[in-house]
């Protein structure tokens, strides 16, 4: 089941965007999901990790105390991959939005026909990155990884590691060459290599600082030497051609 956050601080606001979200349901042909409405950015934040986060999130970005930027932000702070909406009655902030990822930015006040694209849109490609997943082998079986929840890739021993969003899995030993090992992962334009042995998923890095990326879960990752300067030109087309 689709878990989708609401969080507005005027009760009529929020009512409506729910409101929407049921009238969206009953016209289209969509999967099961649940609406979890929220009065402000904290109250959201304690939703999401009593809940293990959402797949959909409806931010205002005006609010007292946290607002819908810095909501977002915290929440790519702690790894949450849930696609963020951004609802406001002004277009200052859209490029602020840029820095958390944000699938959209809607000016209010938002209408069905605004609205409604912008959620087949961001249910196509949730139902995507469903469908996106790697097969690795553990010392306990196979196991599914999603890709966009990999943060990166290392070579660990004989075998490799997978860093990912909700902690690391460790692999059997690997008979052919790293790059060969992670040859399905380099046909998706989020991941690159970094040196010989060491692979990131470009989705998750916030920023480069001397010779560390930064990820969006808050950690810091050397980078080779000789691997910065491709690594920079690698992530700037990548955020490039996503606009």
């Amino acid at each position: 089941m689709l878990r989708i956050a609401v969080c507005d601080d005027e009760p009529e606001q929020l009512e409506k965007v729910a409101g929407l979200l049921r009238d969206y349901g009953q016209r289209r042909s969509v999967p099961p999901w649940q609406v979890f409405p929220f009065p402000s950015g904290y109250a959201l934040l304690d939703g999401a990790e009593e809940q293990g986060g959402f797949d959909l999130y409806l931010l205002d970005v005006l609010m007292p105390g946290l607002d819908g930027i810095q909501t977002g932000a915290k929440l790519r702070a702690q790894g949450d991959p849930g696609e963020i909406v951004y609802l406001t009655n002004s277009r200052d902030h859209a490029v602020e939005s840029y820095g958390v990822r944000a699938f959209y930015y809607l000016v209010k006040p938002v209408e069905a026909g605004a609205l409604f694209p912008v959620l087949d849109a961001a249910l196509e490609r949730l139902e995507r990155r469903d469908r996106e997943s790697v097969v690795v082998h553990t010392a306990q079986g196979p196991r599914r990884l999603r890709l966009d929840r990999i943060l990166y890739v290392e070579r660990a021993g004989r075998g490799m590691r997978y860093h990912c969003v909700d902690g690391t899995v460790d692999t059997r030993t690997i008979q052919v060459p790293f790059r060969e090992a992670v040859k399905c992962l380099l046909q998706d334009p989020r991941f690159t290599l970094c040196g010989a042995s060491f692979l990131l998923n470009l989705e998750h890095v916030a920023g480069v600082e001397s010779q560390s990326a930064l990820l969006d879960s808050g950690e810091r990752v050397a980078l080779p030497r000789a691997a910065v300067a491709p690594f920079k030109i690698a992530w700037g087309k990548y955020w490039l051609n996503l606009k």
